[in-house]
């Protein structure tokens, strides 16, 4: 992890480990979390404080991550750490439904008698593991979507107690995965539920390593600096649900907590891509195919059939620019100077997922379709996924940057803003440093 990281997020984070604020009690109306991009990974960052005395972790960010999962391993020590006894309403919450018993004589945080465990996962590397259900102190900044405000806290987060080899892959620094996904004991079920907030939460991810981007959980106003409130620019369309568990491992039969929406055809130039095979679109009975949001996966990635199409087209449209050499993962690059730069990134054709109908698209300007990989060359930033990959289209860290995404939980619809640079403000220009 840089060190323009941990200076960045220093003061945010000095405040809640002030025990006298961390005890202040009243209803917010929406929570926020910073997140930065590690330089080296590609991978998302946030932290959270917890336990009893208070200790700030550093945890990658993932969207469809079933809950919060820490390394309990290595130095987790809190006197208010609570084990789920097997059969309680923690693990029924949690549809915990495995009863482990730990082969130490001494018991301490991941290691305790008698108690309910679910599949911590890594999802980066698509590896899985046993964990033991636990409860502890968690505390996070409020907001009034204008400034931070007060610290407020739960006094009985359930998280998974992962072991240490389960960080492989991930940030250096980071002691577990923050989990958005659609489950009950996700961050945003969580937090609604103890604050009684609406099942809403929105990521504003940053493109620049030494910016600071935002989650929110709670309605908007998401106001970013230069007077933007990017709660007023949403566009919607349903959030799919897939039946079939997109995790690496799982106890009984359950639905995926990825984040699932409805590509119907992809555009570019206002074109239709041809030869796109529409059947790859849609989640199948074993919840295969479909098109999923992530930010576990640096830049958007396509089944083969689809990328050589959408390659192939975005090619043909700039048929009179010569291509140079392929820079992996990417392989249609190009020299800068054909092209020119705009507030939205280079002006190269846009790319339209289109949604529900035609009218709803979610476009991909040159900011996002472009990955500048030289001072001389840039490639199209979406990268090939096989013949036969779980989810047919997985849009990636990169295409989302500088977008501000709304999940409704409630309404089961995602708003989406497409390119914030529009609006002439970034995700980075959230105002983290007042509280007034």
């Amino acid at each position: 992890m840089t060190s323009s990281f941990h200076f960045s997020l220093l003061f945010f984070f000095l405040l809640s480990l002030s025990p006298a604020l961390a005890k202040t009690s009243f209803h917010p109306h929406a929570l926020l979390l910073p997140v930065q991009k590690d330089p080296s990974t590609l991978l998302y960052v946030t932290q959270l404080n917890q336990g009893t005395p208070l200790a700030s972790e550093n945890l990658t960010l993932d969207l469809g991550g079933q809950f919060l999962w820490v390394d309990c391993e290595k130095g987790y020590s809190s006197t208010s750490y609570r084990a789920a006894r097997c059969g309680s309403a923690k693990c029924s919450l949690a549809g915990a439904d495995t009863c482990v018993d730990c082969s130490s004589a001494a018991t301490r945080p991941g290691c305790s008698k008698h108690t309910c465990s679910l599949f911590p996962e890594n999802t980066v590397i698509s590896a899985a593991t046993i964990g033991d259900l636990g409860s502890d102190v968690v505390s996070i900044q409020s907001t009034d979507g204008f400034n931070p405000g007060g610290i407020v806290s739960v006094p009985r987060f359930l998280f998974v107690c992962a072991p240490t080899f389960l960080l492989k892959g991930l940030p250096s620094g980071v002691k577990g995965m923050a989990g958005l996904g659609r489950t009950k004991i996700s961050l945003p079920s969580k937090f609604s539920s103890h604050f009684g907030i609406n099942k809403i939460f929105a990521i504003c991810l940053t493109a620049a390593t030494r910016g600071t981007g935002v989650v929110f959980f709670g309605p908007g106003p998401y106001h970013f600096l230069l007077n933007t409130d990017a709660s007023t620019s949403l566009f919607y369309t349903p959030l799919l649900l897939n039946p079939i568990s997109t995790a690496a491992a799982y106890s009984k039969p359950t639905a995926s907590s990825d984040y699932f929406i409805g590509v119907t055809s992809i555009r570019i130039n206002q074109i239709t891509v041809p030869n796109i095979n529409a059947s790859l679109l849609s989640i199948d009975r074993e919840g295969n195919g479909g098109t999923k949001i992530s930010t576990i996966t640096p830049y958007t990635v396509l089944q083969t059939s689809i990328y050589n199409a959408v390659t192939e087209f975005f090619q043909n449209q700039l048929s009179g620019i010569p291509t140079v050499a392929a820079t992996p993962p990417f392989v249609l690059c190009y020299n800068v100077t054909n092209f020119l730069s705009t507030r939205v990134g280079y002006n190269v054709p846009p790319i339209d997922l289109v949604l529900q109908n035609e009218t709803v698209t979610w476009t991909i300007l040159g900011a996002n379709s472009m990955v500048q990989v030289s001072n001389e060359v840039m490639c199209l930033g979406f990268v090939d996924g096989g013949l036969n990959p779980r989810t047919s289209i997985v849009i990636g860290g990169y295409q989302i940057e500088d977008n501000l995404l709304q999940f409704d939980l409630g309404a089961s619809r995602l708003g989406f803003t497409s390119s914030l640079l529009f609006r002439q403000t970034t995700c980075a220009n959230f105002n983290f440093t007042s509280n007034t």
